[in-house]
């Protein structure tokens, strides 16, 4: 089944361990499907968060994050790789989930260049989009948390919140 905006209408730490275990679907040029399982996901949450982008307030690069959710926010980390996001809650609000990795494609850069992921999609509304969705097939892992990575730079407790969603290995 295929998720839609409203999927991502609620707050960021009900709807980042939910998208664990879904799968990612990328339509490429050629009508090739690319589908990746999702093992872990981010959550940022408000400006109140010094890790989420919008704690520096409204920006040209932040906007999309006070927004509608359900839309994609991609943007450029340090120069050279794509992150893909997905703004959460309510207008006015801003939360984003980070998709950190998926089966086969760990760390979130990967994943963007498996996915051939760019600033293309940034800003798209994922109800409609044909090129990049979620399903749902049912698949339920367990999850555990962990603090988000490369956020030092928030400080506590923003660095040591257990933010981090990440599927358990089977067999573990």
């Amino acid at each position: 089944m295929r998720l839609t905006g409203e999927f991502f209408r609620r707050d960021v730490l009900e709807a980042a361990p939910d998208l664990v275990g879904k799968l990612i679907v990328r339509k490429m040029p050629d009508g090739t499907l690319l589908k990746a399982r999702i093992t872990e996901t981010e959550a940022y949450r408000g400006q109140e968060d010094k890790a989420c982008h919008a704690s520096k307030g409204r920006t040209k690069r932040t906007e999309l994050l006070f927004g509608q959710s359900g839309v994609y926010y991609v943007y450029l980390c340090y120069g050279i790789h794509w992150l893909m996001n997905v703004v959460t809650g309510e207008p006015e609000q801003p939360q984003g989930i980070l998709i950190r990795c998926c089966q086969g494609y760990e760390g979130p850069a990967r994943l963007t260049k498996y996915l051939q992921v760019d600033s293309s999609f940034n800003g798209v509304l994922l109800d409609g989009c044909e090129d990049l969705w979620f399903e749902d097939d049912g698949f339920k892992p367990g999850i555990t948390t962990a603090p988000r990575v490369g956020i030092d730079y928030a400080g506590e407790p923003w660095k040591s919140k257990p933010w981090r969603f990440i599927a358990e290995r089977s067999g573990s």
